[in-house]
């Protein structure tokens, strides 16, 4: 007895045809965007808890450590949604790419995300209190450049622990080698770090994880260049 082929497909079919590629595309990143928010739903209730204040920047900080496996999973997934939509007959699987992402990036990305929460907490933290500590206005300012650098290389340190097995001190250094190499694609980095910061503002961070799918697939799109350049350079072609 034969196996039963599946029909032909037509379209409107799920990722058949144009309304069928723009339904696949939105279970795509809806899905995307509801694994990413309960991945990060810790972060999440811990941040609405949280009383906007001075003396709670250094919690805010540590209360984001949820959010580096999450925002590695969903990038993960985003790779996986290219080569989806490179093969016309491929499942449309993305709560099992987000799990399978999560568990292979979960302990490399902790290990250069949890540090760099740490040190972002302390510059928040004297920032938040320069009045108070006598903290002149140009050290100020080299503090928060300081942050935005530390925020910026720890996003480069997610998307490279994510799509690839390096040592963490490796990883570290590849993450700054690239701050200077693709200074395009850092400031990429920044400008949606700006545009989170924002939404956040505005709104709050239930809003953020609303436009979580999207914002990330802005993020894989614009480390693009940074992720083939490691593979191209750091890595052996497969046999």
């Amino acid at each position: 007895m034969t196996p039963d082929r599946p029909g032909p497909r037509v379209p409107g079919d799920l990722g058949h045809g144009a309304l069928g590629r723009l339904t696949a595309v939105v279970y795509w990143f809806a899905t995307v965007t509801v694994l990413l928010a309960l991945a990060a739903s810790p972060s999440i209730v811990l941040l609405l808890l949280l009383d906007r204040s001075a003396s709670n920047v250094l919690l805010a900080a540590l209360a984001l450590v949820p959010v580096g496996p999450a925002l590695s999973a969903a990038l993960y997934t985003m790779r996986d949604r290219d080569r989806v939509g490179r093969d016309a007959d491929a499942e449309l699987t993305p709560a099992r790419s987000f799990v399978r992402g999560y568990r292979l990036g979960l302990a490399d990305v902790l290990r250069v995300w949890a540090p760099a929460l740490g040190v972002l907490g302390i510059v928040g933290h004297v920032l938040v209190n320069a009045d108070a500590a006598g903290v002149s206005g140009a050290y100020a300012v080299v503090l928060a450049v300081l942050g935005a650098v530390v925020l910026t290389w720890a996003l480069h340190a997610v998307a490279i622990a994510t799509f690839f097995n390096f040592r963490t001190r490796d990883v570290a250094r590849l993450a700054a080698h690239y701050l200077g190499r693709f200074p395009v694609v850092s400031l990429g980095v920044v400008s949606l770090v700006v545009v989170a910061g924002a939404v956040v503002w505005v709104g709050t961070e239930v809003l953020l994880a609303v436009v979580g799918g999207v914002w990330v697939w802005f993020w894989y799109r614009g480390d693009q260049r940074l992720l083939d350049d490691v593979r191209d350079r750091f890595t052996t072609p497969a046999a």
